[in-house]
């Protein structure tokens, strides 16, 4: 029997596959394709609204969460809690033959309260508590770091994610480690690199400002920070796992293959077209930049050097770095919908049952 291209990526490189914010089908889909494990963020909850073959259930699940809830926003909480649980299920197999690497299924909590830190707790440990391959997936900024060394001393296993810059994995690095030499746990974490949103964000500087830059290096530009990460990781023996997310095109994930790390992708127009288009499968990650790439881009465009040097960022300049407001931005905006239709339909269910 002919392997699809994902097959053939695990069988002959350490890379995985990961699904993001899939349907019931598209899991089962990616599961046969190869994936194992999976990502929810938090426009999971919209999308599945708005989804034709999950509408159905999904407006199902908010009802019944507005009614287990006093209150919107913990309405759509638990609404995500109750769409990521079937698909924790389809991936649990896959936890309980590797614990320390397959099989998770991340969810990611209310981007509006992102800025206290005992709001992140109390979501993760409550979204871990969904299943024992569900892990929490904190963003990497002040308050998510101060969230993260909680949750390491409680053994939650983290999807630390908004991840753009070399000092952001840095400082997660840094804190895991600090803390669980302290502590003693070592619970699972991933580190997610969100490179298509990076290049949307410079694509867009670009546009506005005019920039005269090389198309050819502009396109390497997060794939390059995500390299000088991974690199890092390998060098300094973190513990993290690396997860390429945010994928705008085909090459955030081929351009990944080779390295020990997971990439994780939407079914439709990335995985249906990887599997449709069946290329070789060639260690790629491992090709090194051009220097003149990178200085081209440090020379061009503030958020790279601002990404790429180590030092780049200071932990509180974190959560206002451009590419990480800009993907903040569209969850704020996904969550803020399905709050208002929380709303459409307390006021709905309350007036019916006065009738």
């Amino acid at each position: 029997m002919n392997k699809g291209y994902f097959q053939r990526v695990s069988d002959q490189t350490p890379t995985r596959f990961w699904i993001n914010n899939p349907t019931l089908a598209e899991a089962q889909k990616a599961i046969a394709a190869g994936a194992v494990g999976c990502t929810c963020n938090p426009s999971y909850c919209q999308k599945m609204l708005d989804h034709p073959e999950r509408n159905e259930s999904a407006w199902r699940m908010l009802d019944e969460a507005v009614l287990e809830s006093d209150n919107d926003s913990a309405a759509e909480v638990i609404l995500q809690r109750k769409l990521a649980k079937p698909i924790s299920d389809l991936f649990r197999p896959f936890y309980d033959r590797n614990p320390r690497m397959d099989g998770f299924v991340s969810i990611q909590g209310d981007p509006l309260r992102e800025g206290d830190a005992r709001v992140i707790i109390e979501e993760a440990i409550s979204n871990h508590a969904v299943a024992k391959n569900v892990c929490a997936k904190i963003p990497v900024t002040a308050s998510g770091l101060k969230a993260i060394e909680t949750l390491v001393a409680e053994n939650v296993p983290i999807n630390s994610t908004e991840i753009f810059a070399v000092s952001q994995a840095v400082a997660l690095c840094e804190t895991y480690e600090r803390v669980s030499r302290k502590c003693g746990n070592r619970p699972v974490i991933y580190l997610s690199h969100i490179a298509g949103i990076y290049d949307d964000h410079f694509r867009a500087y670009v546009a506005q400002n005019a920039v005269d830059i090389s198309p050819d290096a502009l396109w390497q530009a997060g794939l390059a920070v995500a390299r000088k990460v991974y690199g890092i990781l390998v060098e300094r023996g973190y513990s993290p796992i690396f997860i390429g997310g945010g994928a705008r095109g085909l090459h955030h994930f081929t351009e990944m293959v080779g390295g020990k790390l997971i990439v994780t992708i939407n079914w439709l127009g990335t995985a249906d077209k990887l599997i449709e288009q069946n290329p070789p499968v060639v260690d790629r990650l491992f090709n090194p930049v051009p220097h003149r790439v990178i200085d081209e881009l440090m020379e061009k465009l503030p958020d790279f050097r601002r990404g790429y040097l180590s030092d780049g960022l200071a932990v509180e300049e974190f959560e206002g770095f451009g590419p990480v407001e800009l993907f903040r931005s569209s969850f704020v905006k996904s969550w803020v919908r399905v709050l208002g239709l929380a709303k459409e339909r307390r006021a709905a269910l309350q007036l019916a049952s006065r009738s």
